[in-house]
């Protein structure tokens, strides 16, 4: 299939937290795999209204009908881990997610959706939020099913569990994270030399002294988890007053990486 109107709708992993950009701050896997299509297809044109720290219910309020309103052939729409790291009421997510894909469906365009990576392998204290990760990726399952999307499925990708696939903060993914997101979409959606070893594991990584992790997760939990937990309980998102990077669909301009 050869697209030619590219919308991306999310949060901080659509839009690209983790892998820097010079010119939009942050490049991510949706602007990679656009960049991908570009290559193919030259007129392409591409928007993406992603915002970090959004919510599923954000997403329909504030996204959905934009990304609507500019009649994409191709929509990425992987949504719902803020909902799972947040106190969301899932069957609210879930009533939520129904009304975004249906909506999604009803355009026509093809949509893809995915499930997520297995937290608890990089963050320390994920453990407990692991029970709402699986019941979202089984809802994205079922909604991907129901509707015809895409689906792909990151949560079965062991080269995702692995910590070099994430950057410092471990919640947002490392360039070459991003680069493997881009490539289980561009597979599902079938494009040229795409395959299917986009999820398998790295080499083993050297395994660090019981000291030196110690210290690392000391430094992480000051650097990261403790200014995010001070944001959470104050009620505050780093998306708060932010606007889309890419509001308007705009051609791909190729550059060298």
């Amino acid at each position: 299939m050869q697209f030619s109107r590219f919308v991306a709708i999310g949060d901080s992993q659509t839009e690209g937290l983790g892998d820097p950009h010079p010119e939009y701050e942050f490049r991510g896997w949706a602007d990679r795999l656009a960049e991908r299509m570009a290559a193919l297809n030259p007129d392409l044109q591409y928007a993406n209204l992603a915002i970090r720290g959004k919510r599923t219910r954000q997403v329909l309020e504030d996204q959905l009908e934009p990304a609507l309103a500019l009649e994409p052939d191709l929509i990425a729409a992987p949504l719902g881990m803020n909902d799972v790291i947040g106190r969301s009421d899932l069957a609210q997510v879930r009533a939520d997610l129904d009304t975004i894909y249906r909506r999604l469906a009803e355009s026509d365009a093809t949509v893809i959706v995915s499930t997520f990576p297995n937290i608890v392998r990089t963050i320390p204290f994920a453990a407990r939020k692991e029970h709402r990760l699986l019941e979202l990726n089984e809802m994205n399952r079922e909604f991907a099913a129901t509707y015809g999307f895409l689906l792909v499925d990151l949560h079965a990708a062991p080269v995702l569990t692995d910590p070099r696939s994430w950057s410092s903060d471990r919640l947002h993914a490392s360039p070459f994270g991003h680069e493997r997101f881009a490539d289980a979409a561009a597979h599902a959606l079938g494009l040229p030399d795409a395959t299917d070893d986009w999820g398998n594991p790295l080499p083993p990584a050297p395994v660090p002294h019981p000291v030196a992790a110690l210290v690392r997760d000391t430094r992480w939990a000051v650097e990261f988890f403790t200014p995010w937990l001070i944001r959470k309980l104050r009620g505050v998102s780093l998306g708060d007053g932010r606007e889309p990077k890419r509001p308007s669909l705009t051609p791909i301009v190729l550059r060298d990486h």
